[in-house]
C-alpha cells in the first residue's frame, strides 16, 4: 500500500476515534476510556510520520512495531466500550473496529516483510 494512503487511513481513523470519544458519557469510566483511546490512536498516525523519517531498518520496524502495538490497544478498548453499552449508537464502533482489524493486519504484514528484509540483508553481505 502507499505509504500516503496509508498516512491517511491512520489520520482518518484517529479522527474518528476522536469523534467517538467525545460521545462516551461524561462520567468517570467515559473520561478514563476517552483519554486512554484517544493517546492509544493517535498514536500510530504520528508514529508511522516518524517511521518515514527512521534512522535504519531496525529504527524503522521498532517504531512501526509501536503503530501495531497502539492499534490492539484501541481495538481492545473499541471492544471494552462496545460491550459495555456506553455509547447509544454502535455504528461508528462496529466502523472503528473493522479498520482497527485492517490496519492491524496490514502492520502485521508490515513488520513481518522489514523483518524478512533485513534478515535477507544481513544474509546477503
Amino acid at each position: 500500500m502507499d505509504k500516503k494512503v496509508l498516512e491517511e487511513r491512520l489520520i482518518n481513523f484517529a479522527v474518528l476515534i476522536i469523534q467517538i470519544a467525545n460521545q462516551l458519557p461524561n462520567t468517570r469510566v467515559g473520561a478514563h476510556l476517552s483519554g486512554q483511546i484517544t493517546r492509544s490512536e493517535t498514536s500510530p498516525a504520528l508514529n508511522y510520520g516518524e517511521a518515514q523519517s527512521a534512522e535504519s531498518k531496525k529504527d524503522f520496524i521498532h517504531k512501526i512495531q509501536i503503530v501495531l502495538k497502539e492499534l490492539r490497544e484501541t481495538l481492545v478498548c473499541l471492544k471494552i466500550i462496545d460491550r459495555s453499552g456506553l455509547l447509544s449508537v454502535n455504528s461508528e464502533i462496529e466502523l472503528a473496529i473493522k479498520e482497527s482489524n485492517e490496519l492491524i493486519s496490514i502492520f502485521v504484514k508490515s513488520v513481518e516483510t522489514a523483518k524478512k528484509n533485513l534478515q535477507s540483508k544481513i544474509v546477503n553481505r
